[in-house]
Formats: structure tokens, sequence, C-alpha cells
């Protein structure tokens, strides 16, 4: 009989409040910012967290957050080229788009909310239509990482340029390069040097009259947009010159030259936000501070206003004066502005900090004074840094009851619930290395890299005791089975034995401490430190990658375990004190016998070394974390690999096993905690292993169809400045399976039903002729063959449908034009028939002209779609004539309304012009 194990899988990540892979949002005391593959919503005025943006199954990591005007819809670009479009209010993907090779670097809306432009790592641009969810085009021209896209759009224009306008695209690159982009006509009209060293952020004023990069080494340039030439398209000057779009205005100062992160205005108020790095100046007051500087621009009216003729070089810099720094308490990852406008009751701004040290802030800008003397500074409004380390997780601890969870880190240990994984406790402490309840639950052991050993009551949140145990890093501590030692191994060649001591309630901040019984001195430096559960060994593992086996009541020398190439960083002992299985950064585990010694099975466990092993409880399953950033699942009597788990990002340093066996905890460098708990479904490993397989096959399959893409162009086609967007995935390929499944299906029954029908002709004796059997899956659903292929071109996602259709061989397309035309001359959703029928001619153009039968559907087909399509046309219109009588008439309403409440006639006038929504009025009685 096949043996099963039970399944494993990831039920929840804490710990994390901000990663440092993408920028953040703040709008109204809420904050958008990125929690590793997931987006997290919190609110910074009560410490809450509102909401997790979370897809079952996608490991990659966040690297661009952008809102679009709409309001309620971000886009989020994903490490892995894709990029998601979330509804903030109900938490949920309204599309996802896969187009780059490489992760997402920058994210841009146009003003209405309905294109999407995306630069990538791949050093693309895709344009895309969010209406009809697809790709529309690729432009290529950079040569390295695109940092910044912007749409230009300025609302004074007039009306009959304001479409040529909207399709200006501005983007700048690590390549130096900054480029101005035509989406009408889909090519580049200028490409300008612009810095010396990588461009690494952009912005456009909200007057749309200027522009401004910041570069890596240090340079903040202002550039005039010359909306003349865009309007006047490229001609030339008296001189012979082509008029330029892009003209540099100016460089501004900063006060220190290192690199522009970025550079945001806000978009109400005159303020512009500049985020350098600051390594080495300000280093003695506070430890990597970035520099904002707050700069206004309340002069630019005024100048404009009074037509001033003078050159902007000069005009320019005294539009821009230096107003606050604002110093956060680390380094500074990303910012930006509130994006609703404070209101004339409210002075100041506020501005949203995101921390490369797992934290969030918000201060509050002071307005600008007139009074020279006075220095103004930011005050700080908000601070999220509660629910997380400050540092990597380095040790994790699970109380006996499975209730309560203990994390350490650099300078903080924090104490979990379970059951809400809420933080419920913060304490200060060392650079904690490693970490042990004690017995009762109450007490809290944790081993410092300076040697300390650290009592914490986790009742009262305070340090009752602090002992100097060891001259360097303490590496280990266990606990002996009895509860009655500790013992401690450190990085000085020493394991010590401590007792523990109650002392009498008089003394409260004492009342529980340790009391040094005994040492062991050892050749080397001890790593790892461990008692068999029946209590009558202990086990050392030293820094000469042996492990040493004493008698604990004696401390004689038992054994001597050696085999490991490097030193072995962890082990641990089975229940049944048979077994010890020891992990190595030479990135094996070893398991061996406790009764002679004997090796009995060396496994290449990880890529990378191994930080920690624990067995499971009652049972030879052992768990193994490694620097690979895996969590592995083993079997110990058949030297088998159970499961492999992959969630974090980056090394994991910290284990947790439960006590019952419900589930392990990991902690990582990544800063997150995540649960991974037993399920009730089976696992077979001869299943697993096909999995696996199967896996490896699809993503090598995935990448030689995207590599192959471009490589079966032409030479000509490869430098070419506008591409289609297409890259195929896992699920583009089995949508296509499926398609081509489906008409397979029906093409058979359609086969089956035509040749009763000429049989039936054929006889005269027709009576007693019988229908061929219905297919089980037509006859399940009681569908026709025609819309059956029809439900399942439809339940392909709009986002994935053309490279669905991409993978159909010819003979494929041929069935499925017949099948259009049927759907045409029905009227079955017509507008994805049109779609899919000018794709099909644009993509396999040259074999439907060479091939003549295909005249013979196409034909009908037109007319059965024109008839279709003009239906379609004059519902639309019918609708859009209804919509702007409803318009017109909820405007009247509106204008009547104000009148009754005695409002001057031009300001009704004026609000009938502007065609705006009624807004609120304080009216005076």
């Amino acid at each position: 009989m096949v043996h099963s194990y039970l399944r494993h899988g990831p039920t929840q990540a804490f710990g994390l409040i901000c990663s440092n892979s993408s920028n953040s949002k703040y709008d109204d005391k809420v904050g958008y910012v990125p929690a590793l593959e997931d987006v997290l919503v919190w609110d910074m005025k009560k410490g809450q967290q509102l909401a997790m943006w979370h897809e079952t199954g996608h490991r990659a990591e966040v690297t661009c957050i952008e809102r679009s005007p709409q309001g309620n819809v971000f886009g989020i670009g994903y490490a892995d080229g894709s990029i998601r479009l979330w509804d903030s209010g109900s938490s949920s993907v309204i599309a996802t788009f896969n187009g780059h090779k490489k992760a997402v670097t920058a994210l841009a809306f146009d003003n209405e909310g309905v294109r999407l432009a995306s630069g990538s790592q791949d050093t693309d641009l895709i344009i895309w239509d969010i209406v009809a969810e697809a790709g529309l085009y690729r432009l290529r021209g950079h040569r390295n990482e695109v940092t910044g896209i912007r749409f230009l759009v300025r609302h004074t224009t007039p009306s009959t340029s304001t479409d040529s306008l909207s399709s200006i695209l501005l983007t700048v690159s690590k390549d130096t390069l900054m480029k101005v982009w035509d989406l009408s006509t889909q090519h580049c009209m200028q490409t300008v040097v612009a810095h010396r060293a990588e461009i690494w952020s952009m912005d456009v004023s909200p007057d749309q009259k200027y522009l401004f990069t910041g570069s890596n080494d240090g340079d903040l340039k202002a550039w005039r947009i010359n909306y003349e030439a865009i309007a006047d398209g490229l001609r030339e000057s008296e001189s012979g010159e082509i008029d330029k779009i892009i003209h540099f205005t100016a460089s501004l100062p900063l006060a220190l030259h290192h690199r522009v992160s970025h550079v945001l205005f806000h978009p109400f108020q005159p303020y512009f936000a500049v985020q350098s790095h600051e390594r080495s100046v300000e280093r003695e007051k506070e430890k990597k501070e970035k520099e904002k500087a707050g700069s206004t621009i309340t002069e630019t009216k005024r100048t404009s206003d009074e037509g001033d003729t003078k050159p902007d070089e000069i005009t320019l810099p005294s539009l821009f004066a230096p107003l606050l720094v604002v110093r956060a308490s680390g380094k500074v990852r990303s910012f930006d502005f509130g994006t609703r406008d404070a209101g004339k009751g409210k002075a100041g701004v506020q501005i949203f900090v995101a921390l490369a040290s797992n934290a969030l802030e918000v201060y509050d800008i002071p307005p600008p004074t007139t009074s020279k003397g006075e220095t103004l500074e930011a005050t700080r409004a908000y601070a999220l840094d509660l629910p997380g380390h400050r540092n990597n997780v380095r040790t994790l601890c699970l109380s006996s009851d499975d209730q309560v969870l203990v994390s350490g880190a650099n300078g903080s240990l924090k104490v979990w619930n379970m059951k809400t994984t809420a933080c419920i406790r913060t304490m200060d402490c060392g650079y904690a290395v490693c970490s042990s309840f004690l017995p009762g639950d109450r007490h809290v052991a944790v081993g410092t890299k300076s040697g300390e050993i650290l009592i914490y009551d986790l009742a009262s949140s305070t340090l009752v005791d602090s002992v100097k145990a060891h001259k360097a890093t303490v590496w280990s501590l266990h606990v002996r089975p009895d509860g009655k030692v500790l013992v401690s191994g450190g990085a000085d060649k020493e394991v010590k034995f401590w007792e523990f001591q109650q002392e009498a309630a008089a003394y409260p901040k004492k009342s529980f401490s340790l009391v040094h019984a005994r040492t062991l001195k050892m050749s080397d430096d001890v790593l790892s430190v461990r008692y068999s559960p029946n209590g009558k060994l202990l086990a050392v593992s030293l820094l000469d990658a042996t492990v040493k086996i004493f008698y604990q009541d004696s401390l004689k020398f038992f054994l001597s375990l050696y085999g490991h190439k490097l030193p072995v960083s962890c082990m641990d002992i089975s229940d049944d004190s048979k077994l010890i299985v020891t992990g190595s950064s030479d990135k094996n585990v070893k398991i061996w016998g406790l009764d002679f010694g004997d090796c009995h099975k060396s496994i290449f466990a990880h890529e990378e070394g191994i930080t920690q092993v624990f067995f499971e409880k009652r049972s030879h399953y052992f768990w193994t974390v490694g620097r690979d950033r895996l969590l592995k699942y083993w079997d110990g009597d058949k030297f088998e690999n159970i499961q492999k788990l992959e969630g974090h990002h980056s090394e994991i340093w910290a284990l947790a096993v439960s006590n019952h066996g419900n589930f392990v905890v990991t902690g990582s460098h990544d800063k997150s905690i995540r649960v991974w708990e037993k399920l009730d479904e089976p696992l077979f490993l001869e299943e697993e292993r096909e999995r696996e397989i199967e896996n490896v096959f699809e993503r090598g399959l995935v990448d030689s169809l995207n590599h192959d893409e471009p490589g079966g162009e032409t030479s000509g086609q490869l430098s070419a400045e506008v591409t289609t967007v297409a890259k195929q995935t896992t699920e583009t390929l089995v949508a296509g399976e499926r398609i081509m499944e489906a008409l397979d299906l029906a093409d058979s029954e359609l086969k089956a039903l035509r040749e009763f029908e000429e049989k039936k002709a054929r006889e005269s004796e027709a009576v007693n002729l019988q229908p061929p059997p219905r297919n089980p899956v037509l006859a399940a659903l009681d569908l026709q063959p025609e819309a059956y292929v029809l439900r399942v071109v439809e339940k392909v996602p709009s986002t994935a449908l053309h490279d669905a259709l991409l993978v159909l061989p010819f003979t494929k397309v041929i069935s499925l034009m017949y099948y259009l035309n049927v759907w045409a001359q029905m009227g079955w959703n017509v507008t994805l028939v049109a779609r899919i029928v000018f794709f099909l001619l644009r993509v396999h153009h040259h074999q439907i002209v060479a091939n003549k039968l295909m005249r013979t559907s196409l034909i009908p087909m037109r007319n059965h779609l024109r008839g279709a399509l003009r239906q379609e046309k004059d519902t639309v219109g019918y609708n859009l004539a209804a919509l702007q009588y409803m318009r017109q008439k909820h405007e009247a309403e509106g204008i009547a309304s104000f009148w009754g409440q005695d409002l001057e006639g031009d300001e009704a006038q004026e609000l009938a012009r502007e065609g705006k929504k009624r807004k609120r009025v304080s009216v005076r009685l």
C-alpha cells in the first residue's frame, strides 16, 4: 500500500509593515504600501491594517504602485513582469496584464484613466487599453531600465488640440535618455541626453509647464515643455533647426550631491519634494537620513500672469526656495504627498514616508512664514512601527500550548498571538540570536550577540534578569526535558549550565533568575546544543564540523559524529531519542543513529547553507530551512523529501515547530513571519514528484516560446520601434488547449449530425433511423456545439485572449472561422466576435489570402458581421443620446434650484458653462 502524508500550505503572513521593493501611495490618512507579494492598506491614524491585496498562488514581489484618476483603481506592477489592476473597494483583481519579461518599474495612467503605460527592466514601454483589457502596442527605444513615465495633458489648451496633447508620453531611463513619444503615430518625437548618469526619477509640474529629472550623480534639472511645437508638429525654424519639445531650463542646487531617488510635486499645493541619499555628511547627527527639500512654487503664477519676457534660465530658480528638510527616523525608501486637497481651513500639508526599516511615518509640513530668522521644522504626526521588526527576524520560539510566539531581531523582541497574529508585546533587547521559552511559559530566555542571556517576563513586559553568560555570541539555548536546567553554547568555546531560581515576591523585578551551575569547555566555538528528549544525552556541535555527544549527568564523552565538510549550524533529536539530524553550511543534512553514532543517510537538502532543522513531535519527520528561501519537509525513515514550500523572498533564519504538530512558523531576512499549517489533503510522493516535473516542463516551455518569439522575426523587425504585445504564460497555453478541445468536440458532433442527415436523405425508409447519441458534455450542459464553443471562448480572460488564440494552429483557425460566422449570424456577443475576427485576420493574413477555400466563409461572415455591428452601433447611439438628455435635464434642474436659493445669475451661468456637477454651497439667509 502506498504511504500517504498530509500536505502543508501557507495560511498567514505577518510581521511586515512595508517592504523595500516598491514605492508607496498615501491618501487621506490611508497608506498603500508594498509587502513583498502583497499590498497592505494601513489606516495611519489608528495604526490598523484595513486590507491586504493578495492573490492566491502569486509569489512575485510588488515593484511599482500607481493610482488611477478614477480613485478606487490601482495599477500594481510585479517582479515577474505582470500588472494587476486592483479595486480598492472590494480588494479584488479587475484585470491582469502580461507583456513584460522582467520587473515592472514604472506605471502611469492617462488623464481619463482608460489607458495605462508601463515601463520595465526589459527596456520596453507597453500601452494598455484598460477598457478593452488588451495591450495596444509595445514601444522600443530605451537601452536600460525605464524609471519614469508621464502623460502630458494641459487643461488650458483649446479643445481642438486636446486630443493630440493627451497622446504625448514622456519617459526617462537609466540609459541617461529622456524620450517624447507621440502615441497617435506611435513613434519617438524627440530624444534628449538629459544627464551624464542614470536618471532615477521624473515628475511634471501640476500646470504641465515644467519637467524635473533627478539623476544618480545628484543633479536635479528643470526642463520647459513647448506645447506650440507639439501642436504645430516638427517644423523647421528660420535657422534651419527643428523646433524641440523639451528645452533645458536650469539646474536646481541641492544641499548634498547624492542620488536623487524621487522627485514629486504636490498635486494641489505649491510644494516640491526631493529625496536624495545622505551617506556621510549627516551621519554624525543621525544615521541613514534622507533629504526632503520641500520648495514653494508660489511665484510661478505671478510671473506668468505679468507676461514676463525674460528667459526661463533666469526666472526659474527664483521661483523655488528651499523650505525645510524632513529627517525621518530611518532610511527612507519612498515618500508621497496626500492626494486630496486639505482645503482652505487647513494650513500646510502632510508627507507620507515609507522607511527601509519596516516602518511608516507621516509628517506635518508647516506653511512658509515671512520672517527670515525663523526656521521651519516638520513634526511627526503618525508613526506605524509596532506590527513588525526593524531588522531581519533571527529567532522564533513557541509556547508549550502553541498560543504565543516570540520573535527576536536586532534591537527588539516581540510577542505574537498565534490566533489573531497580533503583536501584543514589544520589548527592547540587544541583537537576539537564539531564544527559548522557560518552564511555565511566563518567561523567555534570549541569547544575544554580545554574550548575554536576557530573561523577560511576558506578563509585565519587563527584563527580570540579565546575565553575562559568555565572552562572545550565545549561539544556542535549550532547556533540559525535566525543566530544571538551561544549557547555553557560545562562541567562547564553552557550554554553560544554568539553574532556575525563583525568589521571594518582595523583589518583583528579580523574581526569576539564572544561577550558574557548571561549565563544559570545548576545543572550538559552540554553534548548537541539544538535550535528548529522554534526558540522558547532550549533543554539542562545534565550528570544526563535528558533533560531540556527552552523557548529560556526568558530562562524559560518548560519541563523535564526523562527516560534514563545513560547520554544523543546527541539529535536533527525535522524540524517541533514536535519531539525530544535523544541518550544515555544506548544504547537506545528515541523519545519525544515537545508539552507535552511525550515519544513516546524507542528503543534499538545499542549494544554500542550512540554517535550522527541527523534528516534528512524536515522529521521525523533520523540517529544514536554508538560505535558498525554501522550507522543506522530510521523512527521516525513508530519507525522502515530502514537500517543498516556497514563500519567503530572502534567507530564512528562524524556524519553530508546533508542539502539537499542527503548523510550523518561519522567520526570514525579508522581515516577514509566515505560518504553514497542516491541511487535511493527502499527499503522495509519486504525485508530488510528477507535479514538480510538470511545473519545470511548463516553465521551460513558456520560456522557450517567449524567447523564440522575437528570434523568429526578421532583423528589420527586431529593431522596430513599435511591436505587438504578446507574452505566453501557463494560463494562455491552457486557455488555447481548451479552445482546441472545444473545437474538436464541436466538429465531431457536427460531423455526426451531418452524416446522419445525409444518410437520412439517401434512404427512403428513414423512419427507423435513430439520431446519433449526443456528446455527454453537450448533453449535460444542454448546449448546441456552436454555443458550447462560444461558452469556452467567453471563459478565457480578456487579457489572455490574444495570446491564447496565437496557440491555435491554422487548421483550428479555419474551424473557428465557421463558428465565428454562426455567432455573427445569430448576434451572439458581437463585440467578442469582432475582436477575434480582426485579430485572426491580422495575424494569419498571408495564409488566409493564399487559401481559396476561406473566401466562401469570409464573404457571408462579412455580411453577417456588418449587420450585427450596425445594430450594435444603433444601440450605442441611442443610449448616448438618452444619457446626454438626462445630463442636460439634471443640469437644468440644478441651476433652477440654485436660482431658488437667491444665487447671483452670473454664478449660475458660470456653472452652466462649466457643465460640472453641483457642489455644496453655503447660503446666508
